[in-house]
């Protein structure tokens, strides 16, 4: 297992002749712009090639009129160690998200791992050293933000506290431990916020042994930072109790892949009837008992798009921007001073969309033709994904 360095700098990158740029940011989602320029891995201008310092470029990329958007940000994930999963006992499961023009992953809990620890103890310790783990060793250059343990009856303020100071951001999904009563996740989802720790919930039937019903009263009163798999992972609550959670709560709305499509794209359209697309992110749930989805980001976005008619380009940012900001990450948008975790892609060869947009709106997903993170390209063509009309170049560098 090749171990990508999680340090090194891209140098300046000019990417120019770029067809379409999505920003991420779902209130501008598409930018009157050709040309982005990178120091150190991180975005320092966007605009039109003319107006831009081209000069002392290490790497120079032709987009070749292909649409550049922000990496893409699975906001639900389980990894355990490495780039293996003991669920499917797959390897290279991350490397292959890749593929799919996913930079960023954000763990939903370690549980997985064969003998997990529930424990207080032992569940600390496995969030710390998972937290540690991913933060030293980056599969295929993805940045997984991972260490969220799954909360057990029995922890105190103090256990929250020791987890921020050591490092731990995330609590893995309510209700996949032993809590899972409203009043208890409300106190402990209190404990960790106090101490800069974000909260998921786990939404609808069990998915895993040990894992319980969460109804919508239950979320209702955790009041965790984001609803987990509102489409249920696998099962789903009554579309009528999904979009009442979308109006009666100001939290996060996650929609997966390994959920109830119909009740995804309810929730989708809840959210546009209320007004606020920005609170929609999107994920995976994999690896699960459905398997490892490389392209799962990128169907959630066709799925999206075409049966609940959403525009693509907004779409787009339920899968960057909206969930960067939502979990605090710096990156999921294309502006000054964000990482350079860009997807290149084109529409697929044969397909009836006559721009990639339009392909997508259609139902298909796009072709990928490159993906750097943090201005290093870490795949050209994808492996995965139907081939793109075009791909880019790299004019000069690696």
């Amino acid at each position: 297992m090749a171990d990508i360095a999680t340090t090194g700098s891209s140098g300046k990158v000019v990417i120019k002749n770029i067809g379409l740029l999505l920003s991420g940011d779902i209130d501008q989602p598409i930018l009157q712009a050709d040309t982005i320029v990178v120091d150190n891995g991180l975005i320092t201008a966007v605009g039109r090639e003319k107006d831009c310092d081209l000069e002392g470029a290490q790497t120079v990329i032709d987009a070749r009129q292909t649409c550049v958007c922000p990496g893409l940000i699975d906001s639900h994930v389980h990894p355990v160690f490495g780039d293996w999963t003991p669920r499917q006992n797959q390897i290279g499961w991350i490397d292959s998200t890749m593929n799919g023009g996913v930079t960023t992953m954000v763990s939903a809990g370690e549980v997985h791992l064969p003998g997990r620890p529930k424990d207080i103890v032992g569940l600390k310790a496995l969030a710390i050293t998972a937290q540690r783990a991913f933060d030293n060793f980056r599969p295929g250059g993805v940045k997984v933000i991972a260490g969220a343990p799954i909360i057990e009856k029995g922890m105190t303020e103090q256990d929250f506290k020791e987890l921020a100071e050591a490092g731990v951001s995330l609590l893995g999904e309510v209700g996949l431990g032993s809590v899972k009563a409203g009043y208890e996740a409300k106190e402990m989802v209190a404990w960790a916020r106090k101490y800069g720790i974000q909260s998921t919930i786990h939404t609808g039937g069990p998915s895993i042994p040990g894992s319980g019903m969460i109804d919508k009263d239950v979320v209702l009163e955790a009041d965790a930072d984001v609803i987990g798999h509102i489409n249920g992972g696998h099962t789903s609550l009554p579309e009528a109790h999904v979009c009442e959670l979308c109006e009666k709560s100001s939290r996060a709305i996650e929609i997966v892949h390994n959920g109830n499509e119909r009740v995804a794209i309810a929730a989708a359209k809840a959210a546009l009837e209320l007004k606020c697309p920005h609170r929609v992110i999107l994920g995976t749930d994999g690896p699960a008992g459905s398997g490892v989805q490389p392209l799962g980001m990128l169907r959630m976005v066709a799925l999206l798009s075409s049966l609940a008619n959403i525009p693509a380009e907004l779409v787009f940012c339920f899968a960057t921007g909206n969930t960067a900001r939502i979990r605090n990450l710096n990156c999921g948008l294309i502006e000054v001073g964000r990482a350079a975790d860009f997807v290149f892609m084109d529409r697929a060869q044969h397909t009836a969309g006559k721009t990639l947009l339009e392909s997508v709106q259609l139902g298909d997903i796009p072709g990928v033709g490159m993906v750097m993170i943090d201005g290093i390209v870490r795949c050209g063509r994808s492996r995965n994904t139907p081939p793109a009309e075009e791909i880019p170049v790299v004019l000069s560098g690696h």
